[in-house]
């Protein structure tokens, strides 16, 4: 009866302690914002997708001309003198100033092909910084979710520890007046020393799931309230794997990174195929010596070159950007085996949680009977002091088995939305100012002139 009471007493103050920290809980939601806004990781990936924009109108500008102003200026004299006669000295001021523009007519289609390959990098990109983000939003669930389920064990165990000590304190009570054996007493000591090490590890495993989230999140977390698992999952296994092989991040990475290398060998190909220029030119000169000169010169050419023989250099690049194409294409088809792994062992993974849940649940209501007859029964004598520890462990085990198995299933849950691309922020609705790609490469793309740089704030 007396360690029934110490488990009422626990409970009761476990529950006040809920209850006084209810005001400040903190959410999964929550969390998952702040690690949004904050997290210097998906920060970096968005600072590298702006980069990556810029690959856009620096390919474009091969449509573009180029031009160019110079102009000298300087101040020379010279003497010289035949025999028998005087020096005749020659005093020069030349100035000369040119213009000169140039445009790209036709480079072998290796201005569109960068243009393309620039776009494919871009699309590229974009996958992996969701693919970031969604790997962000899951960690900071799997810390979420290991420091609730750190916190009910250390509960729980704390709580053990106590009816143990009790449990010890009172079979050494009984030993002093001769009712139980001193065997019995050792086995009491020993549980406790057990549940002493399971508290202490418990506790070592909660500092770390606290450290984790902490350094996703940004602060240490507070009380945080159990979540959820999430809803709108796919139906059934077959629609989880098809969902991923469209839909998974990685596999679009690997898709626009393959198309990106085919864009290559279009780019290296236009090595080979003519180039077509118009260059114009304006050059003005002016020299005040002893007598004024000033010249103006006008030149308008179009200069065509055919590249004949390059010594093998530039057909070796072409046979590369194949061979690289080739390697694009397989690594395509790893992830999308790796995306249907992720989707199945998610979707088993949620399916056995759900079932130890049920599982955990019923042995935890049938350990809680047995070990109230147990002890009623090691009042009177029919049962030993070894019999009453071996229930107390069995209903722990119970409970401890339950926790993991929901924090199991809530991992699950974010996991399988993930691999068939579907935990980004806007897909879970989080309450967040959304991160728009599009801006940043509307505002470059077109551009011809401009030194500022957009941080994405």
């Amino acid at each position: 009866m007396l360690s029934t009471e110490i488990f009422r007493t626990g409970a009761a103050g476990l529950v006040i302690c809920l209850m006084a920290g209810i005001v400040n809980a903190e959410t999964l939601e929550g969390a998952l914002v702040k690690a949004y806004k904050g997290n210097p990781t998906l920060k970096a990936e968005r600072a590298r997708l702006r980069a990556t924009d810029e690959g856009i109108p620096q390919a474009l500008s091969g449509w573009r001309p180029t031009v160019e102003l110079s102009a000298s200026y300087g101040f020379a004299r010279a003497n010289s003198s035949l025999t028998g006669r005087d020096k005749i000295g020659d005093v020069r001021e030349p100035l000369v100033g040119s213009l000169k523009i140039t445009q790209n007519l036709y480079r072998g289609g290796r201005i569109a092909a960068a243009t393309d390959q620039a776009e494919s990098r871009v699309k590229a990109d974009r996958a992996r910084m969701a693919d970031t983000e969604q790997k962000l939003l899951v960690g900071v669930v799997i810390a979420y979710a290991d420091v609730v389920r750190g916190q009910a064990e250390v509960d729980l165990n704390i709580s053990n520890e106590r009816v143990l000590q009790r449990q010890s304190e009172a079979t050494g009570d009984r030993f002093r007046v001769g009712e139980v054996a001193r065997s019995e007493v050792s086995q009491a000591e020993s549980r406790l020393a057990r549940a002493r090490a399971d508290r202490i590890a418990s506790e070592g495993s909660l500092i770390d799931a606290r450290a984790s989230y902490e350094s996703l999140v940004g602060e240490a977390p507070k009380f945080l309230k159990p979540a959820k698992p999430l809803d709108q999952l796919p139906m059934s296994l077959s629609d989880s794997v098809e969902l991923a092989k469209q839909n998974n991040f990685a596999v679009s990475l690997a898709r626009a990174t393959e198309r990106t290398a085919r864009d290559g060998i279009r780019l290296v190909i236009g090595e080979l195929l003519p180039n077509l220029t118009l260059n114009g030119a304006l050059d003005i000169s002016q020299e005040t010596a002893n007598d004024r000169n000033e010249s103006e010169e006008v030149s308008l050419i179009a200069r065509v070159s055919v590249p004949l023989y390059a010594s093998g250099a530039a057909t070796s690049r072409v046979r590369q950007a194949k061979q690289i194409a080739s390697q694009r294409r397989e690594e395509f088809n790893q992830a999308v085996r790796t995306a249907v792994k992720a989707a199945t062992d998610a979707w088993q993974t949620l399916q056995t949680a759900r079932a130890r849940i049920k599982a955990f649940s019923a042995a935890v209501n049938a350990a809680n009977i047995a070990l109230e007859g147990i002890r009623e029964e090691a009042n009177v004598g029919s049962r030993t002091v070894l019999d009453v520890l071996d229930a107390e462990q069995e209903l722990l085990d119970a409970r401890v088995g339950r926790v993991r198995a929901m924090r199991d299933e809530l991992v699950a849950t974010y996991q399988l939305r993930q691999a068939v691309g579907a935990a980004t922020a806007e897909r879970l609705e989080l309450p967040v100012t959304l991160y728009n790609v599009d801006d940043h490469y509307r505002e470059v793309r077109g551009k011809w002139w401009g030194l500022g740089a957009n941080d994405g704030k």
